[in-house]
């Protein structure tokens, strides 16, 4: 079977997930819909979608549409998710999965009451680091897992200026201001989509930022947001502890490695820089670089990247890496040749919900995993603003069984 997508939103990073979705077979339909209209029908011309629809509602009062993907502003995801829900669409949705705690559950209780699938479209699932550790564990290789840590160190200066800008208008700089914690799915999704664990307490701490440019000022903030950098630290219910840093002020190469991660066991550990990655254990370090790595599947001035701001670019044309060959043989065959993004997680994200929902299983980053991979942020930011007061996470629990 083959079900009909309604996209949401036509910035930058739709249009690349536009096209994985087009070609995709188990697709057979995409639809569009932008609150810029000039947006979507370039997006359908340039890509050869179905066509547009005039607005949202439009789109979910639709019986031609089965599913929606939500590429919209992060804040926004919440809301949008839960009405398409209600509506009878299956949804796929960008990160975050959403901003409050009481947004998280209204969605996995709308899930739930549905019996619809939903995925969070998180890269650092499939990011080669935690895939690999991901089969480190199951080998029993860390022996007991008690710390891990994920970077997300991304700078203002590469990309995220243009970002905001084409999203945000005039009004930019208010949501330029984005809180870092309220992003974490990135840093937290690498270290959990390896570590089938869960955060129960977090004490975080964010630094406000000083370079007075009108982006992190808490008076032009929508956000009331001051701080451009935040590092978290959370207990785990297995045990241990994992930190986090949310960088957006930071000197490092993000073009090169925006997330990163470390996990240490009582058996072998993992370590990564932006270079050279390392496995280790008792005896020794092994660089093991050659299998983590991407290579490039487009060039920098393929047609398919026309929408992407030239300093976003590299995050698109990352292929696969070496871990990935053992699951690449289940992407479909029209997908391999295009561009692929965000450390080769891009086929994979798009083919997982498509096989979700026409087979009515649970993708992997399910409306709980996706809670897990949010809602400690969202208290982590708490915290930040208390001060660095340790607070409790609440948890949603463990997916229903389909």
């Amino acid at each position: 079977m083959a079900f009909t997508l309604g996209i949401v939103g036509a910035g930058q990073f739709a249009g690349q997930f536009a096209t994985l979705f087009h070609h995709h077979p188990g697709v057979s339909a995409v639809h569009i819909t932008d609150v810029i209209p000039a947006r979507a029908d370039e997006l359908v011309r340039a890509v050869g979608l179905a066509g547009t629809f005039a607005s949202f509602d439009e789109m979910l009062a639709s019986p031609e549409i089965d599913a929606v993907a939500i590429f919209t502003q992060r804040w926004t995801h919440g809301p949008l998710v839960v009405r398409a829900l209600r509506a009878g669409k299956h949804v796929y949705s960008a990160v975050p999965m959403a901003i409050s705690v009481d947004e998280i559950a209204a969605i996995i209780e709308a899930v739930r009451e549905t019996g619809l699938t939903y995925m969070m479209g998180e890269t650092s699932y499939y990011n080669p680091s935690t895939v690999f550790a991901r089969q480190k564990l199951a080998e029993g290789a860390f022996g007991r897992l008690f710390y891990g840590e994920g970077d997300y160190v991304h700078d203002m200066d590469l990309g995220f200026y243009e970002a905001y800008q084409y999203s945000g208008g005039e009004n930019w700089k208010a949501t330029a201001s984005y809180p870092p914690l309220l992003y974490p799915t990135h840093s937290i999704g690498g270290v959990l989509g390896a570590w089938p664990t869960h955060a129960t307490a977090v004490s975080a701490i964010g630094v406000v930022d000083q370079r007075g440019d009108g982006v992190f000022d808490r008076a032009v903030s929508q956000f009331d947001n001051d701080f451009s950098n935040a590092t978290a630290l959370f207990e785990l219910a297995a045990g241990g502890s994992m930190r986090v840093n949310e960088f957006r002020r930071v000197g490092y190469p993000s073009h090169l490695r925006e997330s990163r991660f470390r996990w240490f066991g009582t058996e072998g550990s993992f370590e990564q820089l932006a270079l050279t990655t390392v496995w280790q254990d008792k005896t020794g370090v092994e660089d093991i670089s050659h299998l983590i790595d991407t290579h490039a599947s487009v060039a920098h001035d393929d047609p398919s990247l026309a929408h992407v701001a030239p300093a976003l670019r590299d995050a698109f044309v990352s292929g696969y890496a070496a871990i990935h060959e053992a699951e690449r043989g289940r992407i479909p065959a029209e997908l391999i040749p295009l561009h692929n993004g965000h450390e080769g997680s891009h086929h994979f994200l798009v083919d997982d919900f498509v096989r979700a929902v026409n087979e009515n299983t649970l993708p992997p980053v399910n409306a709980w995993q996706a809670a897990r991979f949010t809602l400690p942020g969202v208290i982590a930011h708490e915290s930040a603003r208390r001060g660095g007061e340790r607070l409790t996470i609440p948890d949603m629990g463990d997916a229903d069984a389909r």
